[in-house]
């Protein structure tokens, strides 16, 4: 029997409206009925367009700011043994402002389970659910490799990860069942990759594509100056600016690096280049595992983006280059054949365990039964 799903994302840079896209369509595609709301749609009138605004400033323009904001508000904290799940939940504020709209929003379209793919939207389930102000299953998808206190509320019922070290974060802090489906990205990533002939189009030895991303609004720190020397190594670089036109103005006006603006070929492109560089361990980091694409992190973004790039590397499934020398031999290394670049790969693909999707119908259906935890035992397939 179809469930009727709603899904949470917010629209800050592109990375959690692609899970929730994604999440939708695999949902729809069984059958369900999806609907889809940014959580910042849900404050008052003008406060998530501030939200999102304040973010991106401070993000681009003032990094040591957002890593203060990250270290003190956010930043996992030693264990306190208080309560089952260890330390207790943060709530931010700002999500009783959004109470009163999505209990209407509930109220009118009645779903059966909710699932979150932002840490606010998660707050807010959390908290209403908490007290018995929503009485619908409630899960959320947690997009970081590094789980911040913003995630954690145990009022949610489930909680859906990346990775098993991310799903113990989330049971060790909420007490609630959680599940390392791995990350959820669309099926034409998966698409097999073109063997490369290994010539240029002049005869000549082919210069490897090297991706480079500075996610939905280009951002992080020495994107010029890295993709210069990628080229001046013999590489061939592709920066990715999303919608900052100015910086691919910049880029384009650099020998040897092609600068693209916002672009949906995302997958052709991934399947066309040897390696990524990464900084933020978001949707792109993702997508590039899926692709067999070896990940090399490098200078990352502050706060959560420096701790999940940290994060992936330590468990393997990238590289981190701690200045320019080591990314350059980072990426000599894996953008040819040979064991180091299909450790990567194969750790890459290791990672993508289950269906989240099928997880979020499942504790719909738990909804009739009265067992929730029933979710977490049955994954479904990765498509």
């Amino acid at each position: 029997m179809g469930r009727r799903c709603l899904v949470l994302s917010a629209s800050m840079g592109a990375g959690h409206d692609a899970v929730a896209g994604e999440l939708a369509r695999r949902l729809r595609a069984d059958g369900h009925d999806v609907l889809v709301r940014d959580v910042l749609t849900l404050l008052p009138p003008g406060t998530g367009a501030a939200v999102r605004g304040f973010y991106r400033f401070v993000v681009r323009r003032l990094p040591v700011v957002y890593a203060a904001i990250y270290a003190l508000f956010l930043a996992p904290r030693p264990a306190s043994g208080r309560g089952r799940g260890g330390p207790a939940a943060d709530v931010s504020p700002m999500a009783a402002l959004a109470e009163r709209r999505l209990g209407t929003l509930v109220a009118a379209w009645r779903p059966d389970v909710i699932v979150s793919t932002f840490h606010l939207a998660g707050q807010l389930t959390g908290r209403m659910r908490g007290r018995g102000a929503l009485h619908v299953p409630c899960a959320v998808f947690v997009t970081d490799f590094a789980v911040h206190r913003a995630w954690l509320d145990p009022g949610n019922d489930l909680y859906l990860c990346v990775t098993e070290a991310a799903a113990r974060a989330a049971r060790d802090g909420t007490g609630r069942p959680a599940v390392a489906t791995g990350p959820v990205v669309p099926p034409e990533f998966r698409t097999p990759r073109a063997p490369s002939s290994g010539a240029g189009p002049e005869g000549g030895p082919e210069r490897p594509v090297v991706l480079l991303s500075g996610g939905a609004w280009g951002v992080g720190p020495g994107l010029l100056r890295t993709a210069g020397a990628l080229a001046r190594h013999g590489f061939r670089p592709v920066l990715l600016c999303g919608r900052d036109e100015r910086l691919r103005r910049r880029a384009g006006r650099l020998p040897g690096v092609r600068a693209l603006g916002w672009t949906d070929d995302v997958p052709g492109l991934m399947a066309s280049a040897r390696v990524l560089v990464d900084n933020a361990a978001g949707q792109t980091a993702v997508q590039a595992l899926a692709a067999g694409l070896p990940v090399v992190g490098y200078r990352p973004i502050a706060g959560h983006g420096a701790v999940g790039v940290r994060r992936m590397a330590a468990e393997g499934l990238t590289a981190y280059a701690a200045d320019l020398p080591a990314l350059l031999a980072a990426v000599d290394e894996l953008a040819h054949p040979g064991a180091a670049r299909d450790r990567r790969t194969a750790a890459g693909a290791a990672v993508f365990r289950a269906d989240a999707a099928h997880l979020v119908a499942t504790l719909g259906t738990a909804r009739a039964t009265g067992d929730p935890n029933q979710a977490a035992g049955r994954g479904g397939r990765v498509r």
